[in-house]
């Protein structure tokens, strides 16, 4: 599984038996949320590749598109997004983390956030932006 993914990222199956259950971290080495170790759920459902796995957060972060309670605003997670990007049966879970990984790497578009208090805070203020980032790091992505 990790074959080709980025270096900031690893998967791991917490049990042999439900392969359909993984554990993805993400450790930026660049950005804003550099330093951060942010870890994911990956529940891949029956009807997968027909639909998307489902994806949550379990590090509590302050990002546009993640809500602090873990929701994931990316557009191929969605079963069906207006911008055309969103899941298809040709997608893999490679595409996932690849995707997921882009969160903490693309930070140039928050036309459509889920965090919109994080979201103009980046608008309003980058510094003040990245100050309230390095303290939710400090606090919760150790």
């Amino acid at each position: 599984m990790e074959i080709n993914l980025p270096s900031t990222c690893k998967v791991k199956f917490p049990n042999p038996n439900e392969l359909h259950k993984l554990d993805l971290t993400i450790q930026p080495d660049d950005g804003f949320w550099l330093g951060g170790k942010f870890k994911f759920s990956i529940f891949v459902p029956e009807d997968y590749n027909l639909v998307p796995p489902k994806v949550k957060c379990n590090t509590r972060i302050w990002h546009p598109n993640i809500s602090e309670e873990g929701e994931i605003c990316l557009s191929l997670l969605r079963e069906s997004s207006i911008d055309g990007l969103g899941w298809a049966p040709t997608r893999t879970l490679k595409d996932v983390v690849w995707g997921l990984n882009s969160l903490f790497t693309d930070l140039l578009n928050f036309e459509d956030p889920l965090n919109d208090s994080a979201a103009e805070h980046f608008r309003r203020d980058r510094e003040s932006f990245r100050v309230k980032v390095r303290e939710y790091v400090s606090k919760y992505a150790k």
